[in-house]
């Protein structure tokens, strides 16, 4: 059933760590965001002239686009080192967690998580930058191992929106085909990642809270909820990740999240964590479906205190035109 904006802004989440003046109340200065292009394809964005994050197009061993060596507001990097570093980071999963990425491990069949099928991604805008915020969009083709066709295409418009002490990443997607219908399968590997920095990770000291006060993997893996959060200190600072999917997105998101690094919001994988119904979502032949995604990154030297009243959101960065999300 989807959850209408009024609902979700009514909500105050009363955990701990998911305090946070919202990114979308403005800094006392205009900030500038720049994103220019590597010769490698690579987008490089930086806010103020400090690192934010390296967009991939095009990696031979990750055949998907993602972001990576992603930082806070502080200057800490908070998405583990892309490549893996021996000796600093836990190693695994090098290729299928990059960073930050959106990824589907069965859409018709074909597995782009696990980088079977293959993601061509262009740049179709180049990168803007408005009063304190910045946008880009790609076209991905998903593309078939099997025959080599391409099973449908992806329009995403990225935003990155800049507060006192936050940065707030909006990931719009809208999913289509012109040739033929396309459906989204059921798995745990489905839908918008995060892999934090070593440091911060469960089994280094950190912690995972989703928005009913679930804590860590024990008791937030597989768990429906509103947005989830995985935090710790890292070089004295307090910084944390949190994933706030749409309330219009078809359905509520389960929580891949995993006490070595990993967390997932997938709205897909209702048996994958219930043992319930298979979901099986269908995009008919020149229909749209959208999904977004919201990414809270925040830093400060202070814990994180509790609560957070979402009435203090634009709750329009993550809104979904009716008739694109209502597929079961």
């Amino acid at each position: 059933m989807r959850t209408s904006l009024h609902s979700f802004i009514l909500i105050v989440f009363s955990v701990a760590f998911f305090a946070v003046q919202f990114p979308l109340s403005s800094p006392a200065e205009t900030v500038r965001i720049v994103g220019h292009m590597q010769d490698d394809g690579a987008l490089i964005i930086q806010i103020d002239g400090k690192p934010f994050a390296r967009y991939v197009f095009k990696d031979e061993k990750i055949l998907r686009p993602y972001f990576c060596n992603v930082h806070a507001p502080c200057g800490v990097q908070i998405t583990r080192n892309h490549p893996p570093v021996e000796g600093v980071d836990s190693t695994d999963h090098a290729e299928m967690h990059p960073g930050m990425w959106l990824a589907f491990g069965d859409i018709n069949g074909e597995d782009f998580w696990r980088n079977r099928g293959r993601v061509i991604s262009t740049l179709q805008e180049p990168f803007r930058c408005e009063a304190n915020n910045g946008c880009f969009q790609v076209k991905n083709l998903y593309v078939s191992s099997r025959d080599e066709n391409v099973i449908c295409e992806e329009l995403c418009r990225y935003r990155i929106v800049v507060g006192p002490e936050s940065y707030f990443l909006v990931s719009r997607s809208s999913f289509s085909s012109d040739k033929n219908d396309f459906v989204f399968g059921d798995q745990e590997e489905m839908g918008f990642g995060v892999r934090v920095a070593t440091p911060i990770s469960v089994k280094s000291g950190g912690v995972i809270r989703n928005s009913d006060g679930l804590t860590n993997e024990a008791q937030a893996w597989g768990k429906q909820a509103d947005g989830c959060m995985y935090a710790g200190i890292m070089d004295g600072w307090h910084v944390g990740v949190t994933i706030i999917p749409s309330p219009d997105n078809f359905r509520r998101s389960w929580f891949h999240a995993r006490d070595y690094g990993l967390l997932v919001a997938n709205p897909f994988g209702r048996n994958a964590f219930t043992q319930g119904e298979r979901s099986r979502v269908v995009v008919k032949k020149g229909e749209q479906f959208e999904l977004v995604f919201g990414v809270l990154i925040r830093s400060g030297k202070e814990p994180f205190p509790e609560g957070m009243d979402l009435r203090d959101m634009d709750v329009s960065l993550l809104s979904i035109p009716e008739g694109k999300n209502s597929r079961k």
